[in-house]
């Protein structure tokens, strides 16, 4: 195993980028944090103000501004204004994703005002939301009823649109999937106007699988109703240590949320795992618990979510040292526990802010947004962390854990992971899993891998959120050549790459990882092409000029046409 105190390659000439990312610290604070405080503070306010009209004045707005961007798609001169994109800036986006594709679209349409909760209905279990409500929003609607989405992302800013159209996970997703698996209808504006109600059994069944992950390129999303379950007011948390290899690890993971014996009643209600370095990580199982029961004597209540309070992730380091424990924390605490941090991030971003004294005296300005974070960064700033930072999740099978993890360490020298299990259901597709001869699951064997069932193959999700060991020690890395290695990797192993996180693939391995059929068919039967950017061209990194994401649409619709006589 290597050591960070160990040289391994020729040191790194300093440039002045590296002296700005070392005191960017100076902006955050004296600029970033007040305007992000100030930000949540109105927000707040509007939610609050959209939370008092009743259902059917946020409904009858909501077909208002549907009419809108009907009206404003049917302006649209196809030769004369090119693709269609929204009107957010680019920065807005939570994600390291190079959105440079607005440069080749002109034609936007706004959809700010899509960010309310529209109907909370209790008796079908099901909120029906528009694209930009975000997940502090919804679960402070929800939480207090004892009730919540099935899937909770953990940041408060990443929105409802962004996890269906993108890429949303959790710790509960061993047990319902992809936030995208928990949507029971979608409500999308098509290229030419129509709006549709898709749901996984209507005529409109195969836009609906095929909205997932595809980047907003098929249809305007403008409503979702999403499963709701019922919860309680705690969350009883145990944290147990785990030392060994890499391997080791992994194979307590498995065992944490699928047990060898099969037993469901061990099976809990949120698992993660979190690495600290090559030999030593924090197992987490979750099982929701009453108020009644949380408050019994001799019981623990960890308000996580209080300014002052240590970072999660450090918090949840003090196993290593004091052994298993059990706590109980409050349900929508738990849910955003690593808002006020970022998961690691917040480290680098402000190296002193997990301090007590920070904590205690700035730390309810806490956290920045990632979008102003963004927009006081350059692009010199960007390609440095692009090139010196590592900000990936990889999806891979659970049997493949332990590989991963291992690959991470030899090739990036970045252990300080976080792991999610997720369900991945065959008739639901991540961009359609492939189907390659080898690939486990579906019931296609006999002695199936942890996790595994007759209908469906587990899969995990492990985010790698940190400085590289060569940058720590200031050596040469490059940063674009690693996450090359790294998607390689993820399609020699049936892995994937959320398309939030930088990306170096080509047009052809993009489509050895993700397979193209069921996506291009939606495409052409909804009229996408020519009307919103390929999901390729959209997430590909750099620029993209008008001229070649016109002659990539026209070589598209020319194949679409081709097939279709």
């Amino acid at each position: 195993m290597s050591d960070l105190r160990t040289p391994l390659r020729p040191k790194r000439k300093k440039v002045w980028v590296d002296y700005f990312v070392q005191f960017r610290w100076i902006i955050v604070i004296f600029v970033v944090l007040p305007i992000s405080a100030t930000m949540y503070f109105l927000t707040y306010l509007g939610d609050l103000k959209s939370e008092r009209k009743s259902f059917k004045q946020r409904q009858k707005e909501h077909n208002e501004n549907v009419k809108k961007v009907v009206n404003r798609l049917k302006r649209r001169d196809p030769k004369r204004d090119g693709l269609v994109c929204t009107a957010r800036k680019p920065y807005i986006a939570v994600g390291m994703r190079n959105v440079d594709y607005k440069r080749a679209r002109h034609f936007e349409v706004d959809l700010s005002e899509f960010r309310n909760i529209l109907d909370v209905d209790k008796e079908r279990m099901i909120a029906k939301v528009e694209p930009l409500v975000n997940m502090g929003q919804i679960t402070r609607v929800t939480v207090p009823m004892n009730l919540a989405l099935a899937v909770v992302a953990e940041l408060d800013d990443l929105t409802v649109g962004g996890l269906i159209n993108g890429y949303g996970i959790e710790g509960s997703s061993h047990i319902y999937g992809l936030f995208s698996d928990t949507v029971v209808a979608l409500e999308v504006v098509l290229a030419d106007g129509r709006v549709v109600r898709a749901t996984k059994d209507n005529e409109y069944s195969d836009l609906f699988y095929g909205i997932p992950w595809s980047q907003g390129t098929l249809g305007f999303l403008v409503s979702a109703e999403i499963k709701l379950i019922p919860v309680k007011e705690y969350m009883r948390l145990t944290y147990t240590p785990v030392r060994g290899s890499l391997q080791d690890f992994a194979q307590a993971y498995a065992d944490s949320f699928a047990p060898r014996d099969k037993d469901p009643g061990k099976v809990p209600d949120f698992v993660e795992g979190m690495i600290y370095n090559p030999n030593e990580g924090v197992m987490m199982t979750g099982t929701y618990a009453s108020k009644e029961e949380a408050k019994r004597k001799g019981n623990v209540i960890n308000s996580v979510g209080w300014w002052f309070k240590p970072w999660f992730y450090q918090h949840a380091q003090t196993a290593l040292k004091k052994g298993e424990f059990v706590e109980y924390i409050p349900t929508r605490e738990y849910y955003h526990r690593h808002t006020r941090c970022l998961y690691w991030e917040g480290k680098l971003i402000l190296p002193f802010g997990d301090q007590w004294w920070f904590r205690w005296t700035l730390g309810w300005l806490m956290p920045p947004k990632v979008s102003f974070l963004k927009a006081t960064q350059g692009e010199a700033i960007r390609n440095y962390y692009h090139a010196m930072h590592v900000i990936q999740d990889l999806l891979v099978p659970l049997h493949k854990v332990g590989d991963a993890l291992e690959w991470v360490h030899e090739e990036m020298e970045s252990w300080d992971c976080a792991g999610l299990p997720h369900l991945a259901v065959p008739s639901s597709p991540v961009q359609a899993t492939r189907e390659d001869d080898d690939l486990p699951g579906a019931g296609l064997r006999a002695a199936r891998p942890a996790g595994d069932t007759n209908f469906a193959q587990m899969f995990t999700d492990i985010g790698v959120y940190y400085a590289p060991g060569p940058v720590l020690r200031g050596e040469e890395f490059d940063g674009a050549e690693a996450v090359r290695r790294l998607e390689e990797w993820l399609i020699q192993n049936h892995g994937f790459q959320p398309q939030y996180a930088v990306s170096e693939l080509s047009e052809k391995n993009f489509w050895r990882m993700f397979d193209a059929g069921h996506y291009e068919h939606c495409r052409r039967k909804y009229n996408a092409i020519g009307t919103f950017m390929s999901v390729y061209y959209k997430s590909k990194k750099g620029r993209k000029t008008e001229k070649e994401v016109q002659e990539a649409e026209q070589a598209i619709a020319e194949a679409a046409y081709a097939e279709d006589a």
